[in-house]
């Protein structure tokens, strides 16, 4: 059953690679002609015979690496258009939005487990802490707003640009100061992995 079905995805994947194969030889003779070069002429360019080139586009000869190349280079084009490579895909990254009492969560990471990236962003809101210890290590970076963050026996405001570190299994909370909304990022490592930072700003150094 197995090497039957490896059988059948070859086939497929062979299919795939004669339609991709089949559509080089019209794409070819529509790009020469783009270019207004005629078989002769491509033929110096290339060092390929003028009977090879017309075979090719005609579909009679199979393309090869070592004869689109040279075309490609003639033609002043990657060899992508040649074969018609599939375009890039949409590089943009569709993340759905995790709300969780009022607070809306934006995953920035998506293997599960390890470290898990979030974009928060907490409505403005008068909240009375109840800080929670748990397992990991956790990381702020605040983008706007202002986020109160109590932690053990600190209670501090953070502003743009400013960040914070701890340990979860100090008792902690964080959320709205009630004036303004705040938006950060929060990188968490449940098994307590901490953030690395290769490089920390020297102060009261020199011009």
């Amino acid at each position: 059953m197995k090497q039957h079905v490896l059988d059948h995805e070859d086939e497929e994947t062979e299919a795939s690679m004669d339609a991709v194969l089949s559509g080089v030889g019209p794409r070819l003779r529509a790009l020469r002609k783009e270019r207004g070069a005629t078989l002769s002429g491509l033929s110096e360019t290339t060092g390929i015979s003028v009977s090879t080139l017309s075979r090719l586009e005609s579909g009679l000869r199979k393309p090869s690496l070592e004869l689109l190349l040279p075309i490609a280079r003639a033609h002043q084009v990657p060899l992508d258009e040649l074969v018609g490579a599939p375009p890039v895909g949409d590089p943009r990254v569709r993340l759905k939005p995790i709300v969780h009492c009022g607070r809306t969560m934006i995953p920035l990471t998506r293997q599960p487990g390890g470290l898990q990236a979030y974009k928060v962003i907490e409505p403005e809101r008068k909240r009375q802490p109840d800080p929670k210890s748990h397992e990991g290590y956790e990381w702020l970076y605040i983008l706007s707003g202002r986020l109160r963050l109590v932690l053990g026996e600190h209670d501090v405001v953070l502003g743009p640009g400013e960040a914070a570190e701890f340990d979860t299994r100090v008792p902690h909370w964080f959320g709205s100061t009630g004036e303004g909304s705040v938006e950060f990022l929060s990188l968490f490592g449940p098994q307590g992995e901490r953030m690395h930072v290769r490089a920390r700003p020297t102060r009261g150094t020199a011009d």
